[in-house]
C-alpha cells in the first residue's frame, strides 16, 4: 500500500519510514504541513500518518483540508498531544485513529495493518482464495500450507490483488499503490509480474484475470 508519513522529527521519521518500507509499503515522507497538504492533493494515498505539531501548517489544519476535499485516505494521528480534548478534536475532524508518543512499535504496526484492512473493506486478517492464503499480519502467502515465496514486487502486487479480490485493480492504481515518488513502475513491468503470478497461482486454484486495457483482478468465482 502507499503511505504518506508527515513527521518533522527527522530521526523518528527515518525510523518509521524504514519500518514501513521494510513491511513492503511505498512510503513518501514530508516534514511540514504545507507540503503534506499539497502532496495529498496531488497523489493518492491509502494511509496518511500525521503529526500535529508541524511547521508551516499544523496537522489538524491538514486533516481539515483533506476531509474538505473528500479525501478518503485513512488518517492515523501520531502526536505528543495526549489530552482527551485533543483526541476528541482529531477524531471529530475525520482521523481514523489516534496514537500518542511515545508509543509501542508493535501496536503502531498493528494499527497500520488494521487501517489498511479497513481501507480495503476487509474485516479479517486472513484472505483465502482457492488453495492460497494471505496472512496480512505476517504479510505471508501460503499455498496448500506451504510458504509461497515471491520476489518483493510480485508479493506486493499479489497482496494488493488479494486485498481487493473480485474487484478490478487498474494499472494506474497498481502504480499508485506500489510506488513512492522516488520509484517507478512501467506497464510492461506490471504485465510481466502479472504473467509470472498467473503461472504460479493457476495450479492452486487461483485465477488472475486481465481486464483488457484496464487492469487485473483475482477471480473469486472460478
Amino acid at each position: 500500500m502507499r503511505l504518506l508519513l508527515v513527521e518533522d522529527n527527522e530521526q523518528l521519521a527515518e525510523a518509521l519510514q524504514s519500518l514501513l518500507a521494510g513491511a513492503g509499503h511505498a512510503v513518501d515522507r514530508v516534514a511540514d504541513g504545507a507540503s503534506a497538504e499539497a502532496l495529498a492533493a496531488a497523489e493518492r494515498f491509502d494511509l496518511i500518518i500525521l503529526d500535529l505539531n508541524l511547521p508551516q501548517m499544523d496537522g489538524l489544519s491538514v486533516l481539515r483540508a483533506l476531509r474538505a476535499r473528500s479525501n478518503q485516505a485513512a488518517v492515523l494521528i501520531l502526536t505528543a498531544r495526549g489530552a482527551p480534548e485533543d483526541r476528541i478534536r482529531g477524531l471529530d475532524l475525520g482521523a481514523d485513529d489516534y496514537m500518542v508518543k511515545p508509543f509501542d512499535i508493535g501496536e503502531f504496526e498493528a494499527r497500520v495493518r488494521s487501517l489498511l484492512r479497513r481501507q480495503a473493506g476487509l474485516r479479517a486478517a486472513v484472505v483465502t482464495v482457492g488453495d492460497v492464503t494471505l496472512d496480512l499480519a505476517a504479510r505471508r502467502f501460503t499455498a496448500g500450507g506451504a510458504a509461497l515465496d515471491l520476489p518483493a514486487r510480485e508479493l506486493a502486487l499479489l497482496e494488493l490483488l488479494f486485498m481487493r479480490a473480485g474487484k478490478v485493480v487498474t494499472k494506474d492504481a497498481i502504480v499508485q499503490s506500489l510506488t513512492s515518488l522516488d520509484d517507478s513502475l512501467s506497464e510492461n513491468a506490471i504485465e510481466q509480474y502479472a504473467s509470472r503470478l498467473r503461472r504460479r497461482l493457476a495450479p492452486h486454484g487461483v485465477h488472475l484475470r486481465t481486464a483488457r486495457g484496464i487492469g487485473y483482478y483475482i477471480d473469486r468465482s472460478a
